[in-house]
Formats: C-alpha cells, structure tokens, sequence
C-alpha cells in the first residue's frame, strides 16, 4: 500500500513549519517550552475583550493581563462558550466578545478551563531576539495531559541524533540518499502539531521468493506526532517500505503498526513508560529477527484455507482475497505469508486512507501468528 501521512505535511506546511535537522526541531521548541506556562482558572475568571482597533481580540485574567488567541485556541474558546466559530469569526470584534462571554458566564456552569499562556520569541532587524505579544495557544479542559514537543524531539535526538546522518534519518529519493533541505524533508512542526518520518535505507531487508519468485528488500520506518494544544493526539507509526518518491509517499508499504496515546492526564507517564522504550527496541531490533519472523510465516502453511479466512475475517472476504492473491501470486492462498501479501495487496483498491491503514493492520497481525 501507500502511505500518504508525510506527502500531506510535505504538500501543506510552509516553510517556517520545515525543518532540516531533529536538532533544530528540538531547540525551537526547548525556547517555546521555556516561553510557556500552563495553568488552571475558572471560567467566570476569564474575559474576552476586543483589541484597541476592534479588529482582534484577547483574552484577559483576573490580573488583567491580555493574552492573544491563537486561531486554534479561538475555536476552542468558542467551543466552550457554545457558539460557533466561524460565525464570530465574521462578526465585528465587540460583538463576538460579548457571545464569548455570555456563552462563558451564563450559558454554562463555572468549570475550570487549562489555559496555555506564551510569550512567543523573535528577532528584531538586527538579529537579537526580543518579546514579541504574549498569545494563548489552547483551551483545553483542566486534567489535559500535554506531552510537549520537547520532550519528544529530546527523546528523537537522543536516539537518533541529528536526523540526517545517523541509520535512522530524512528517507532519501527512491532508496538513494540526497541532500536534506526544506523542500524535501520530512520534519514538520508548526503551533497545532508536529510530524517526524525517520527512516533506515542502509540496513534493508532482504526477503527471498518476495514477489513473483523474487528475491526484494523492505526498509524501515517510523511516523511520529504530536500537539502541545490538543489538535491531534500523540502517536507512532511503524512499518516497512519499498521506496521514497520526491513527493514523500512511502510506496510498497506493510505492516503498518499504530501506538495512540490521547492526551490525557496520564499521557506524559505513558509516553516516559511505554512509547520511549518501544521506540528503541524498534530501532535497535536486529532486521534478521524480522527476516526470520517472514520465513515463519512463509511456512506456516494452512489445512483448509478458506475455512481459516472465514473464521478470522468472514465469509464474504475469502473469495476477494482469494482472486486477489492469483492475480498478483498467480495461485491460491497456501501460507499465512499468502495471507498477508493478499490482505496488503487488496488494501491497495479501498478509497479511503483508515480502512486501508485498518487492513494493512490485519496484515501485520497475521505474521505475527508466525512468530
């Protein structure tokens, strides 16, 4: 199959949101987590009031200092005050400040609101960095777990290093390494989230009798992301590939395997626990034990195949796998290894991206009953 996750951050992000090094990721925001604060007030604490030109708004506390919103933490702010944003995005500023706070203080109960405060960096025309006007990145609820980009890029380099020179790094231009630059990376961040594809091209996986009687490789990979303002939750993204286009779509992609953490209170203990320690023993597993893990499969034969296929995906799926696997094998399904080349190889027809990504995933589980 295809992945597109890293084509649609290449296609999307600007170029203030690229980087060309894990190392820079980490220090922009190591200087955006020491900017930052979060904290826990009262709705009925808060007030929405227009700016000085009526053409903004701000946020203020029970000390009086305003805070601009950021566009993201506008919708949650008008979320919370149960009107919609897009509306109070047309309406003069004044009059969206008073739904605000109507919504606020009268149409629900008083309710503690996590409130993410910063004071954002930038450089001044002679290159020193200055204040620039403190903002407010999200509205979350009071128990949001935030993971902070820092910690994850920290956790990056300190396995990988820079990103761009170690096993791990920017996956080159059809198996061949290029020169990183922003035009073809594959770090992205921006104020709502961050995506990371680190990729080992060095060390592929030879696998024989892969296709067609031929012997091929398989390279490994890994999607990461994250957001510090809740726009999407934390997760991690494994699998194996044939090959990068100039556009970063993985192309011959198998066994995608997916860890989500959502941003719970807990989120932070989790990813310290479980991600971190996942992550390396992906990275540092030896690429012979998934070698021997394919052989397994390859001969884990089945007795009666179609009744097997029936049991563990229905039986209105045996016959489509079936024709699926004689056309690109040019027989019938004998192995779990069959099973899984049809379950990849029909994954390829569904339209839409999580039903591909969900069969994907049957096919990874069905080597696992390999090994």
């Amino acid at each position: 199959m295809e992945l597109m996750q890293a084509n649609h951050q290449w296609s999307t992000r600007p170029d203030d949101q690229r980087f060309t090094s894990l190392t820079a990721m980490r220090d922009h925001f190591n200087t955006t987590r020491l900017n930052s604060r979060a904290t826990v007030v009262s709705s009925r604490r808060l007030e929405v009031v227009p700016a000085d030109d009526n053409r903004g708004l701000a946020i203020q506390g029970a000390n009086g200092h305003a805070y601009a919103p950021t566009n993201w933490a506008f919708g949650q702010l008008a979320q919370l005050a149960e009107a919609p944003a897009g509306y109070l995005r047309s309406l003069p500023a004044p009059i969206a400040a008073d739904c605000i706070n109507y919504g606020l203080k009268f149409k629900r109960d008083i309710e503690d609101v996590g409130v993410l405060l910063q004071r954002p960096i930038q450089d001044d025309t002679d290159g020193a960095s200055v204040p620039a006007t403190p903002i407010i990145p999200a509205v979350t609820g009071p128990r949001y777990g935030r993971i902070w980009n820092a910690d994850v890029l920290s956790a990056l380099v300190k396995r990988f290093g820079d990103g761009v020179t170690g096993n791990f790094r920017v996956p080159g231009e059809f198996g061949k390494a290029v020169e990183i630059t922003k035009a073809n990376t594959t770090l992205f961040a921006g104020d709502r989230d961050m995506f990371v594809f680190l990729a080992d091209e060095e060390n592929r996986i030879e696998i024989p009798d892969r296709r067609d009687g031929r012997t091929g490789s398989l390279a490994r990979g890994f999607f990461m992301w994250n957001s510090e303002v809740g726009s999407t939750t934390f997760g991690v993204g494994t699998f194996l590939y044939d090959y990068v286009c100039c556009n970063r779509i993985v192309w011959g992609a198998q066994q995608y395997r997916e860890v989500k953490l959502r941003h719970t209170a807990a989120a932070p203990d989790r990813f310290l626990a479980e991600v971190q320690p996942a992550l390396i023993s992906y990275a540092n597993s030896s690429t012979t034990s998934i070698v021997e893990g394919i052989a397994k499969a390859k001969a884990a034969r089945l007795d009666d195949v179609d009744e097997w296929l029936a049991k563990r995906f229905g039986k209105r799926t045996v016959a489509g796998l079936q024709a699926v696997h004689n056309l690109e094998e040019g027989r019938p399904i004998e192995t779990l290894w069959d099973v899984s080349t049809a379950l990849t190889a029909k994954a390829r027809s569904v339209p839409y991206q999580d039903e591909r990504v969900a069969m994907e995933r049957q096919a990874g589980d069905v080597l696992d009953l390999a090994i």
